[in-house]
């Protein structure tokens, strides 16, 4: 199976199954002289491992990260890191009769028809379980990003199914198992999810991710671009359907008098783009929502065929999250985290001496809501490098 590396210089490597010993990673291209350890990744993986509310699936993993290379002394050497996270509490009889059956919605039959083998425990190789690694890389690619350039990723529930989430504050984001900007919806999303799970059924969900104090400049302008890289890696998340960049699909009805962000000595008046023109940061933060499809694995008997092509009735049972966007959150900033880091090197590559007379303007988003316009933005005039 080819396509398990991400990256051009800082690059993860991925490996493992649902069910299998254990998952992990290798991340190579970190530049060295990083204080990293263990507990700098583990902090984040202990945000999107299961069980930790009943809305979400009560398996048990502790997720416990071991670094086996790439550091000495507690500081990154530039040689290759390896992860590994041991699975703990695989329940592979729960899936026993998928052996000859295909899941509706669910990449078990464009498996079989790919491979010719296929691991029916769990989703194998095309579990949502494979993202535990890309979140612990991604702290590596977070931790210095912010401390070279000050870069902060942070993300949010934005929509569960179809309840449409405010953004009040950041705070709030890291006290509910939500992950919502907005504490006082939480009973509501609660009751809702009871219901859900009663009915055996799933839903979908948006989520919102802001990088802020992105650099201008990071990107390139043809097959390099920033956004292009930023939807591709967001389409590689496990049931992400939909990728907008700052207006999104609420461009398509925007009057081009409307969209257009207009430069001011005191900065951009809106931001609309994104963060992104031409395929380049702007400066301003950079905004991406994604939008993840209802949970594949439902108790409500549905359609199928078997191996030999026999239509039959299946319906999946075990522990399932009824939404896996509730979850997913962290997934999010990690794949924000891995193409910044990524573009960040390459920058620094190729144009790390380019200055121009031109001020470098720096934007913030300070809004309620993924499509509200934003605040100007102030201007900053110093070198990237030197912030």
């Amino acid at each position: 199976m080819a396509g398990n590396t991400f990256g051009r210089i800082f690059t993860v490597t991925s490996f493992g199954e649902s069910h299998g010993p254990g998952i992990g990673c290798v991340v190579d291209g970190c530049p060295p002289g990083l204080a990293l350890s263990v507990e700098d990744i583990q902090k984040n993986l202990d945000r999107r491992k299961p069980g930790t509310s009943r809305h979400v699936t009560q398996r048990q993993e502790s997720d416990t990260v071991e670094i086996l290379s790439g550091v000495f002394e507690g500081k990154t050497t530039g040689t290759p890191i390896a992860l590994l996270i041991r699975n703990e509490d695989q329940r592979s009889r729960d899936y026993e009769n998928l052996i000859d059956t295909f899941r509706p919605g669910h990449a078990d039959y464009t498996y079989w028809q790919k491979y010719g083998i296929r691991d029916h425990r769990g989703g194998g190789r095309a579990s949502a379980r494979e993202t535990a690694v890309r979140v612990a890389a991604a702290a590596i690619a977070q931790k210095w990003l912010s401390e070279k350039y000050g870069v902060v990723i942070r993300g949010y529930l934005s929509q569960l199914g179809p309840h449409e989430l405010p953004f009040k504050n950041w705070e709030a984001v890291g006290q509910n198992p939500f992950f919502s900007a907005d504490s006082d919806i939480v009973p509501k999303l609660e009751s809702f999810m009871d219901e859900l799970r009663k009915a055996g059924d799933s839903v979908g969900a948006k989520i919102t991710t802001v990088a802020e104090h992105v650099p201008v400049g990071w990107g390139a302008p043809v097959y390099a671009k920033l956004d292009g890289d930023i939807a591709g890696a967001m389409m590689s998340i496990n049931a992400v359907k939909a990728v907008e960049i700052g207006s999104g699909f609420a461009s398509v009805t925007q009057r081009g008098s409307e969209h257009g962000d207009e430069l001011t000595p005191e900065g951009f008046i809106s931001n609309n783009a994104g963060g992104i023109l031409g395929g380049i940061s702007t400066g301003q933060d950079i905004v991406v929502t994604i939008g993840i499809k209802p949970t594949s694995s439902i108790r409500i008997s549905r359609k199928s065929i078997d191996k030999q092509g026999k239509p039959v009735m299946i319906e999946t049972n075990g522990r399932h999250d009824p939404c896996v966007g509730i979850r997913a959150t962290p997934i999010a900033e990690a794949m924000m985290a891995l193409v910044l880091m990524d573009h960040a090197l390459l920058h620094r590559a190729q144009n790390a001496d380019v200055t121009t007379k031109t001020p470098k303007i720096l934007g913030s988003i300070k809004r309620t809501s993924s499509r509200e316009k934003v605040k100007p933005a102030s201007k900053i005039n110093l070198n990237p490098d030197e912030a």
